[in-house]
């Protein structure tokens, strides 16, 4: 494949021939989008009309696929088809080929070429589904052109005639290229032609029209694929590459050549047409299933009756909302437009029933309904409610109101949301399908709250403020009591719905990344929530929110450690002070852990104890209850007092390739033994791939790297000019600060970087070349980005003071950015 540049030099050697006026068009400015694909597709026509020449009696050339359409893209494949009668001499009809083939060849351009009779064609189509859909938009070029329309004729009879056959087999094929290549409207790298939602799909939609069978709604459809075409256009033009993926380096230039904005909006401009082009492909294939089954029951049906067509079975669902041939359509006497709740009532209904809204009751709802006053009725609230509590039906029920507008009619504030890209690893979705699945994770824990409306409406709204500039939860807590108060909410709930809303991050953050033995941690989420019923919805909304990110930021052991703060938070607002702080440095260790704190002091080096963890899933959560579920592998180390401790023992793990996954260092003291303290880790590690190595070893590696005879330094070097990165994903620089308040016994410095190997290890260097002692420390990573927080004090055990812990911040991001 030749490049632009290449096509360019083509055509200064060639200056009045098909390659300069290609590059021409392609360049010039005047023509773009749906003209500009014509544009080249007759042009290109022309070259091959004379290509062709006279060329022999009862031969065509035929353009196929999306050549036959006449969407060419600048980097396209030329589908041809040379058709033949079997008339013609054979190496006549060879020689004809070759003069057309090879001068495409030698353009450099790419080219799907085939020589067959009209039988031979239809066989091949009716062997390959994929051959079979190219020739349904098969135009003719040159030659004979009785011999083109006829091909055309059988093909389409053909089709139509296998439809019941054929149109099986398209679906489940589309099926398994959604399987692969995920859908297009989620992705931040999609495939504009493969994934679900993309041009394959538009083009499916075309065949099953065409089969007669069932037809696709239509408004929109054009649009849609009209701009994924354009920016598919684009990319290839700013790529010089005939690439469908549109990858993140390349998006920035690629919405500059489509006069966009930026990267965001091209994306979201992307998102929506391929939720088009997905709801259209819902709708269809949900059709085709219907009729299929009608003509495979209504024979018999009507045989039992005399001849007469069998009546559709309608049965009600609720006012004004009947189910009907699988689907949720209107009732006969339902009239939206004195009906205001109607929308929500049917949407409520078809989601508890498992069903999908039909498209023409959904439509007719859109065009005819009232608005709802402000605030709400009772009614439309309670609606809503049980619409978001239906759990996973929700989904398919919110896609179809908000294809027809309905639901930014509901809730205008959705509109700066909708099909918005978050551009985090950790996240699955776009910003309003993530909430709308915070509400499908949420309707799971509704009997763990007093007030699961509050629970199910604050999931749906917990991540609003993403639209506007700013801290996202500051900007969702006004819009949150905006909205609370519209759908008519009292002033009491929209208190606890902004609250949730403003905090919804406050329970994860401070459980993974400060010290839960400080009352000061405690006191501070108290503060915030306010009330015992407050906190519950809080927990249940955390849970929620993390379990519809993804599935990297929720496990058994963030769950734990949220709990724990839960229960100390509730104890200090039902009235108990939380423990003394003191007890963080002499809370009594286990029995495990004082016997390896022991024999630390006796051998006078490191202990180890390496063990695989699991624990029983509660009831509620995902799984069996009872089953056990594997948290990794927990690794105790015992070690004396000492200069080194942290970057010794994490540049160790690092060596053995054992990847962090949380981590809490403390200090023991035992006064009956003697003067000396020991430190004891607890980590939570995973091999990143083999066996996990002996503790034998580890602790043979922890001995040498303490004394300093193992230079983990040295090692890790290696590794890191290795370490793995994310294609078209530049990490954002390290970022290391000091949470002011965040304690009164020590200073809280907290770093977010990402995760490599060594990270830890380096960290701890730079905090001991910084002089200060490490009293806690509480580690977590979710995906690629590592989050920790470091309780560290001066040589005498106070807290830093400001400027000299500033300056231990700035040296330890200065390490990490090395």
């Amino acid at each position: 494949m030749t490049s632009v540049n290449d096509v360019r030099t083509e055509a200064a050697d060639e200056p009045s021939g098909y390659a300069a006026a290609r590059l021409r068009l392609l360049q010039g400015e005047a023509q773009s989008g749906p003209p500009r694909r014509s544009a080249l597709a007759e042009l290109t026509d022309d070259w091959l009309t004379e290509l062709f020449g006279a060329g022999a009696p009862g031969v065509s050339l035929i353009a196929v696929g999306g050549y036959g359409r006449g969407e060419l893209s600048p980097r396209s494949d030329l589908d041809l088809l040379l058709l033949h009668d079997g008339s013609a001499d054979a190496g006549e009809v060879a020689a004809l080929a070759d003069r057309i083939w090879y001068p495409v060849w030698d353009l450099g351009l790419a080219l799907d070429h085939s020589v067959r009779t009209p039988v031979e064609a239809r066989k091949t189509a009716g062997d390959d589904l994929k051959v079979q859909l190219g020739l349904l938009d098969a135009r003719h070029i040159a030659g004979d052109l009785g011999l083109t329309a006829g091909l055309r004729t059988a093909v389409l009879a053909d089709w139509r005639n296998q439809a019941p056959k054929r149109l099986p087999e398209l679906h489940e094929l589309c099926e398994e290229r959604a399987e692969r290549q995920g859908e297009l409207q989620f992705l931040l790298e999609p495939d504009l032609k493969e994934a679900r939602g993309g041009l394959r799909d538009a083009t499916a939609l075309r065949a099953v029209a065409a089969s007669w069978l069932a037809d696709a709604p239509r408004e929109g459809l054009a649009d849609a694929r009209r701009r994924l075409l354009d920016v598919r256009d684009a990319l290839h033009l700013t790529t010089g590459r005939a690439t469908d993926r549109l990858a993140l380096q390349e998006q920035d230039q690629v919405a500059a050549e489509l006069g966009l904005l930026d990267a965001d909006t091209l994306l979201r401009q992307v998102y929506e047409a391929a939720r088009t082009v997905s709801y259209a492909s819902d709708v269809t294939w949900r059709e085709v299933g219907r009729v299929l089954k009608s003509r495979a029951v209504r024979p018999r049906l009507r045989a039992m009756l005399g001849g007469r067509p069998a009546p559709a079975e309608r049965s009600p669902l609720a006012e004004g909302v009947v189910e009907m041939d699988g689907e949720v359509v209107l009732a006969r006497a339902a009239r939206p437009e004195r009906d205001p709740v109607l929308p929500l009532r049917a949407a409520a209904a078809a989601a508890q029933a498992g069903l999908p809204l039909s498209l023409h009751a959904v439509r007719r709802m859109a065009s005819a309904a009232r608005p709802l006053p402000t605030p709400w009725p009772a009614e439309a609230r309670e609606q809503l409610v049980t619409l978001l509590g239906a759990g996973r039906p929700t989904v398919e029920v919110w896609e179809a109101l908000e294809a027809e507008g309905l639901i930014t009619r509901l809730l205008p504030d959705w509109e700066r949301v909708r099909c918005r890209p978050q551009r985090n690893a950790v996240h699955t979705w776009t910003v309003d399908r993530h909430l709308v699945e915070t509400a499908v994770q949420a309707a799971e824990l509704t009997r763990r709250v007093g007030r699961p409306d509050l629970l199910l409406v604050a999931a749906l709204l917990h991540d609003i403020g993403k639209g506007w500039p700013g801290d996202h939860s500051v900007a969702g807590e006004i819009i949150a009591r905006d909205v609370a108060a519209r759908i008519g909410f009292d002033r009491a709930d929209v208190t606890v719905l902004a609250c949730l809303v403003r905090h919804h991050l406050l329970l994860i953050e401070t459980a993974t990344r400060r010290d839960l033995e400080d009352p000061a941690t405690v006191r501070a989420v108290a503060d915030a929530v306010g009330s015992v019923g407050t906190l519950e919805l809080l927990h249940a909304l955390t849970e929620a929110d993390a379990l519809a990110t993804g599935p990297a930021a929720w496990s058994t052991w963030r769950g734990s450690l949220v709990a724990d703060l839960v229960k100390r938070v509730a104890a200090v607002l039902a009235g108990d002070e939380p423990v003394d702080a003191v007890a963080s440095v002499t809370a009594e260790p286990t029995a495990e852990q004082e016997r390896l704190a022991l024999e630390a002091l006796r051998t006078g080096g490191p202990v180890l104890a390496l063990r695989a963890q699991t624990e029983a899933v509660p009831d509620g959560s995902a799984g069996e209850a009872g089953d056990p579920e594997p948290l990794g592998v927990e690794l105790l180390i015992a070690v004396p007092d000492q200069p080194g401790v942290l970057p010794a023992v994490a540049g160790v793990l690092a060596v053995h390739r054992l990847a962090v996954r949380a981590a809490e260092l403390r200090a023991l003291t035992f006064p009956e033994a003697g003067e000396g303290a020991v430190l004891l880790l607890d980590w939570r590690v995973a091999a990143e791939y083999g066996s996990l190595p002996q503790a034998a070893r580890l602790r043979a590696d922890l001995v040498r790297a303490l004394d300093g005879s193992l230079d983990i330094t040295a090692r890790l070097a290696e590794r890191d000019a290795a370490y793995p990165r994310r294609r078209g994903v530049v990490a954002p620089p390290p970022r290391v600060t000091v949470a002011s308040a965040a304690s009164r016994l020590a200073t809280v410095i907290e770093v977010r970087a990402q995760d490599a190997p060594g990270l830890l290890h380096r960290i701890g260097r730079a905090l001991e070349a910084a002089d200060v002692r490490v009293r806690s420390a509480h580690v977590s990573t979710l995906g690629a980005n590592a989050v920790d927080a470091f309780y560290v004090t001066g040589p005498e055990g106070a807290p830093l003071p400001s400027a000299e812990a500033v300056s231990v911040a700035r040296a330890v991001e200065g390490a990490l950015q090395v």
